[in-house]
């Protein structure tokens, strides 16, 4: 018996040696470089100080043009495990070029959330796109902030501002703490920065980039506040022309602490919420990897889009991430173009961003930024 439970300690042993670098490497920020429409470089806590030094501080990247305009906000990686965002939001970092107005581009929202994975969904730490320059490796992180950094939950979690009740969980989810509480918890304050920077910077369109499984209701859709429906319904015109159906949803007045709710309620900016498929989210997958992260293929969704089971179209060739990122920068763009044409004294024209065709043809990787010479790489060698 003594001998047994040496040997499970030993093998438990190697197994946390086999993983340890892996999710050390989860607490090393994915390299994101500056392209040449970055104007400044700055950081959330620059609207919050207590965020400064904290699991919470994330890059805010400001890309301004040299004529006067709107200012725009985008959002990815709200949820770690919603990969498509947090490229679509990198893509922007690196290849946009505003010629009018401003945009301002935060790829990790919630950087806790990309220091953990959750527990028992045999997610991978991370997933490696091929550039021209080599490959990149990007964090596949968790839904909510990390509970090392925040913890414990309560049974039930009461948002702030409104006194709604959801499982205690949600206490840890950036996108139903909004608009955030100054001295709350990490994921309240990390909230009340975002809406703060909305306010103080003047933002005129809030855009929140999201992912969800093919089976939830609300996927490859826009759900925007009542404020900016008029100019959602046009996203999703200008949209179609590109064979992209998206799906149109008013922001649910009594659900509260949303991303599309509490800004529009907030702030002076439109605000709206775009949502892709994930197949790697989902309950109906099979084997989960790194593989189903990017090329997002799995013969069990293709069973269960066989059965009448998913909100989505699905077939052998799934749901990859180079579509998935696609759709997101035609959205945001589409939203840039539709609230320029609406208010053209507040417009945000910006350049530089692949076509959609491309994106589809050739994939997200072919249009990153090589690093900068001698940055380390996610296992920390140069």
């Amino acid at each position: 018996m003594r001998r047994r439970g040496l040997l499970c300690l030993a093998a438990a042993v190697t197994a946390a040696a086999a993983v340890t670098p892996s999710f050390r490497a989860m607490h090393t920020p994915d390299i994101i470089v500056a392209g040449p429409g970055v104007s400044a470089v700055r950081a959330l806590s620059d609207w919050l100080p207590s965020l400064a030094g904290g699991p919470g501080e994330t890059t805010v990247y400001v890309l301004e043009g040299p004529e006067p305009g709107g200012t725009a906000l985008v959002l990815g990686g709200t949820h770690a495990d919603e990969p498509a965002g947090y490229l679509a939001a990198v893509l922007l970092v690196e290849r946009a070029r505003p010629e009018r107005g401003r945009l301002i581009v935060i790829p990790r929202a919630n950087a806790s959330g990309f220091t953990h994975n959750i527990g028992q969904e045999a997610h991978p730490s991370s997933f490696v796109l091929t550039t021209p320059h080599g490959p990149r490796r990007f964090t596949y992180g968790a839904r909510a902030t990390n509970p090392v950094h925040q913890w414990p939950d309560p049974q039930v979690y009461t948002h702030a501002a409104s006194g709604q009740t959801l499982s205690g969980i949600e206490t840890r989810n950036l996108n139903r703490t909004y608009p955030g509480v100054a001295e709350g918890t990490l994921t309240e304050r990390i909230a009340y920065a975002i809406t703060t920077l909305i306010a103080r910077e003047g933002v005129d369109l809030a855009l929140d980039l999201h992912e969800a499984s093919p089976e939830y209701p609300v996927v490859n859709a826009i759900v925007a506040h009542e404020r900016a429906m008029d100019v959602a319904a046009l996203v999703s015109v200008g949209l179609a022309g590109h064979g992209i159906d998206v799906a149109l949803e008013t922001s649910p007045a009594g659900l509260r602490g949303l991303s599309h709710r509490e800004w529009g309620d907030a702030t002076r900016a439109l605000a709206a919420l775009a949502e892709t498929t994930n197949p790697a989210q989902g309950r109906l997958r099979g084997r989960t990897g790194a593989a189903l992260v990017v090329d997002g293929r799995d013969r069990f969704y293709a069973r269960a889009a066989g059965a009448g089971r998913l909100s989505v179209p699905y077939d052998e060739r799934g749901w990859p991430l180079g579509l998935r990122v696609a759709r997101h920068v035609a959205t945001v763009s589409e939203f840039l173009t539709v609230a320029s044409d609406m208010a053209p004294d507040r417009g945000i024209i910006v350049t530089g961003l692949p076509p959609y065709e491309d994106l589809l043809a050739r994939g997200v990787g072919a249009y990153l930024l090589a690093p900068p010479s001698g940055a380390p790489s996610k296992d920390g060698t140069p």
